[in-house]
């Protein structure tokens, strides 16, 4: 995508990582909103401030430091779920970290990032990487790929289930919740839908799965390690 096509639109990003010295840079490289199509509408120095700045803001892509006080990217991924599942406006996730090791790549993308670049990327390319995630795209630099690929071509990757590929994800959300043992006024807070919108929900995961009630889906999902 050229900074022409890009700057035709726009996408809102928030920055996550603990040095303010990189977060500035990363701002004054793509940060010309009328030049990259790129508006950076917050910014996060740990996991705490990131969770609170993303859900306050709610935007189209998270840039997100792997390495983070307070817990990690993975933390801030864990406890920012309900957004990343939000069906009509998701905020989607791109680590931009140093690290280049395939714990680190592999942590977040099983977390639910839609990708990971290094911090060699040039500005053109992370702006190119940041539109294409905010379309649903997964990007990588090029040898962090073979990592992810691996990882889920290896006997340890979750095999293909039928039944949890009828569910939307939004109800997968909600099975999750359940399963841990969460209320639907909970539920409902967490995922900032109303409760009968929960119970829509459930509903909908017992008739797709032909369970009767909420202890028979956690046995479902227990076994299949959702929980």
């Amino acid at each position: 995508m050229s900074e022409e096509t890009s700057a035709a639109r726009q996408v809102r990003v928030v920055l996550v990582d603990d040095h303010r010295m990189f977060r500035t840079g990363v701002q004054a490289e793509i940060g010309d909103t009328e030049r990259t199509g790129v508006d950076v509408v917050g910014e996060a120095a740990d996991v705490d401030q990131a969770v609170t700045v993303v859900t306050a803001t709610r935007p189209d892509v998270v840039l997100l430091d792997v390495h983070l006080p307070g817990g990690g990217g993975v933390e801030v991924l864990r406890r920012c779920a309900p957004l990343m599942g939000d069906v009509e406006q998701p905020v989607r996730f791109l680590a931009l970290s140093v690290s280049d090791a395939a714990e680190d790549v592999i942590g977040v993308i099983r977390g639910g990032a839609r990708g990971y670049v290094t911090k060699t990327i040039t500005g053109p390319d992370l702006v190119n990487s940041i539109f294409r995630v905010a379309d649903g795209d997964a990007v990588f630099s090029p040898r962090l790929a073979g990592f992810v690929l691996d990882a889920f071509a290896s006997s340890d990757a979750p095999p293909v289930d039928e039944d949890l590929d009828r569910l939307t994800q939004r109800e997968r959300e909600v099975l999750r919740l359940i399963a841990r043992g969460y209320a639907y006024k909970e539920i409902a807070k967490q995922l900032f839908i109303s409760v009968k919108t929960v119970e829509s929900h459930v509903s909908a995961v017992l008739r797709k799965l032909q369970l009767s009630n909420r202890h028979e889906l956690t046995r479902w999902a227990t076994a299949r390690r959702l929980v």
